[in-house]
């Protein structure tokens, strides 16, 4: 693993801490000391429905000698303040901090904490603070605690403030900052220094402007006698509106303006420069050394011993590479950990738990490729929950890793850790549109694109016959491939059995009654997954006088327009193109005529990124409609969201019309 080594000062360091700051006028923010005008605070404008207001939140973080081991730790204070508008935001009272440790000694501390919720009654405020017996420690997992308090006395019009401080021997990733949340922010400040012996990197990012007011060389002591310097930087934002919840994104810390720290290189006195990660060169210099990551991958005795009995005599390449991502798949399983860095430093390990991270597996499973004399290469991804990669040499923000193996003239990307992968696939949390491609031979890497090849299709394909008693009967096939497929066979193999699948597969279809339920190809990754079912289905059509009226996408048509703002910031991202098709083929009886067919037609997105048609045909005494939606890219800037909207839009509208029929008497 890329760790880092704690360098210490000469024996000589005592602790101390001073500093003297620029000149600047500076908000006060002192715990306990309320306003009365801040109980006035209202929401307006956008945020005229929030539920709170923060009223500031405002960080510091900056850098103490340890009195155990002489090292740099770091201290993050936060000072947090809310006004309390609505029942909605009473879990704001409810406050969570998480603290890390590592499998070593080193680990966060919760060094202070103090809340209070503040109440005006007949005129007087009365102060209700953070009891003892409202406090509670939660093992969430062996990296993590949890802190929990809780404060009393919430009301519609309190005022509820936190104030901790936590001391954190992991000194590589400081804690950053965000300047947005789910409620309106009338002030958020973040204030970092850092001591000249450090060089961090820093990624300023979001959809909102931060000021950053303070850049300057500050005085500081760290021991007695001995005056050194730090960077301080101010960080800034002022009314800041809600952070609104959006559909189709990567996650929406993507977007939220926010400010992130990662080591690049130390400094110190009597001791040489030494570079992290200043580069990709160095970065992929370190990753190859590391025993968790490129000498985990060359160490070949399991691979070496269990590949005879993979391959069977197994020579093409392809196939070879098949049956080797087939056998990493059924031997190991995923822990739901996602990782870049293996949790051993042997694959037999991994392979005798049958249990690991995704990074035991996948690079398990290049160690096996390599082995087997394919080119296979890591791929360093950051998952769509995790954010965007800035680009730029950083590793703290990267946290997973799949395989890119070059068979032929096609580049495939391999993920072991889902069973129902097809070869090429990798998991949709993985599809954030680009990977950190590495050779550890060359020692080099550059981007790549991690755009899905498989297509993303699902068709409904319904065959009925309309009865006098306006009940419909037939078969519905459903086909799928692609990630529609990964998705079924998940919620399929989710249930206990079949008659559970059944039954929640008709939760939201009203009327339907099925029978000689099938599904198809549910093994064969390879193949187009496939369910068949007979069916009988009441209550969807309607019958006012001699007139019948029914609307043929049934169960499946689109009811609403996910994108419902007037404008987007951001851009929509459905992590891959899809296409969807509804074939309806309907015999309907001699007595009924066809006396309205909805107006069919075609509409595109501009530059031909997506298409939506419906059409009608009436033949006899049958019917025939097809309707396809065709997305033809996973991301959609900012610029495309109207058309987009105006799409779907068009989507909804024309597949809840109606066919009518009418009735001879």
């Amino acid at each position: 693993m890329l760790k880092l080594i704690v360098l210490l000062f000469c024996n000589w360091i005592s602790i101390s801490y001073a500093q003297t700051k620029p000149a600047e006028v500076k908000k006060e923010f002192k715990f306990g000391k309320i306003n009365p005008k801040e109980f006035d605070t209202k929401s307006i404008g956008q945020d005229s429905a929030a539920s709170a207001i923060k009223l500031f939140d405002v960080g510091e973080c900056y850098f103490e000698l340890s009195p155990n081991s002489g090292s740099f730790i770091y201290v993050f204070e936060r000072h947090v303040r809310y006004k309390i508008l609505n029942k909605n935001s009473y879990d704001l009272a409810n406050f969570t901090i998480p603290l890390y440790k590592s499998s070593n000694s080193s680990k966060e501390d919760l060094n202070y904490l103090d809340g209070a919720t503040y109440n005006m009654v007949d005129g007087k405020m009365l102060t209700s603070k953070l009891n003892k017996d409202a406090k509670f420690t939660e093992e969430y997992n062996k990296n993590y605690i949890i802190k929990k308090y809780a404060l009393p006395n919430v009301k519609e019009g309190s005022i509820i403030e936190f104030k901790y401080r936590i001391k954190s021997d992991f000194i590589f990733t400081l804690r950053g900052w965000k300047f947005q949340s789910d409620v309106p922010t009338l002030w958020s400040e973040y204030n970092v220094r850092i001591p000249e012996y450090l060089n961090y990197k820093s990624n300023l990012s979001g959809y909102y402007q931060v000021n950053h007011p303070i850049h300057a060389t500050v005085n500081a002591s760290y021991l007695t006698g001995l005056n050194s310097s730090a960077v301080y930087d101010k960080y800034t934002t002022e009314n800041v509106p809600a952070l609104k919840d959006e559909p189709f994104v990567t996650t929406m810390d993507d977007y939220i303006p926010k400010i992130a720290f990662e080591l690049r290189s130390t400094n110190f006195p009597q001791d040489i420069y030494r570079d992290f990660n200043g580069s990709w060169d160095k970065i992929i210099g370190s990753l190859a050394e590391d025993e968790n990551f490129g000498l985990f991958i060359n160490k070949n005795s399991y691979a070496k011993s269990v590949l005879p009995g993979i391959l069977k005599g197994e020579k093409d390449s392809l196939a070879v590479a098949h049956l080797i991502l087939n056998y990493v798949k059924n031997n190991i399983k995923w822990d739901n950990d996602f990782s870049y860095y293996a949790s051993g430093t042997n694959p037999k390990t991994v392979f005798e738990k049958k249990t690991g991270s995704s990074a035991d597996i996948n690079l398990s499973l290049l160690n096996i490729l390599k082995e087997a004399k394919i080119d296979a290469y890591p791929v360093l991804l950051s998952t769509r929950s995790n954010g965007e990669h800035p680009g730029y040499p950083v590793i703290s923000l990267f946290n997973n890793v799949v395989i890119a193996t070059k068979l032929g003239n096609k580049m495939y990307l391999l993920d072991a850790t889902d069973k129902d992968l097809p070869f090429g696939m990798v998991e949709r949390k993985n599809l954030s549109h680009q990977g950190f491609i590495i050779n550890l031979k060359t020692l080099n890497g550059n981007w790549i694109s991690t755009e899905p090849t498989i297509q993303n299709e699902i068709v409904y394909a319904y065959n009925f016959s309309l009865d006098k008693d306006n009940k419909l009967s037939g078969k519905i096939n459903q086909y799928t491939k692609g990630y529609s497929a990964l998705n079924l066979r998940d919620k399929y193999r989710k249930t206990n059995n079949e008659t559970e699948y059944i039954k929640n597969f008709k939760v939201d279809k009203t009327g339907l009654e099925l029978s000689n339920y099938k599904i198809i190809n549910l093994d064969n990754l390879e193949e187009l997954l496939t369910e068949t079912m007979d069916v009988v289905i009441e209550d969807n059509v309607e019958e006012a006088g001699n007139l019948v009226y029914f609307s043929p996408l049934l169960f499946e048509r689109t009811k609403e327009n996910m994108f419902k703002h007037e404008e987007r910031k951001f851009p929509v991202d459905f992590a891959y193109p899809f296409k969807e098709t509804y074939r309806i083929n309907l015999s309907f009886p001699d007595n009924y005529e066809v006396e309205k067919l909805p107006k069919g037609g075609t509409y595109k997105l501009p530059d031909d990124n997506g298409t939506f048609s419906i059409s009608y045909l009436s033949e006899g005494k049958a019917l025939m409609v097809r309707s396809v939606i065709s997305v033809n890219k996973s991301l959609y800037t900012s610029d495309e969201y109207f058309d987009l909207k105006e799409l779907f839009k068009m989507i909804v509208e024309k597949q809840a019309e109606q066919i009518v029929f009418k009735k001879k008497i």
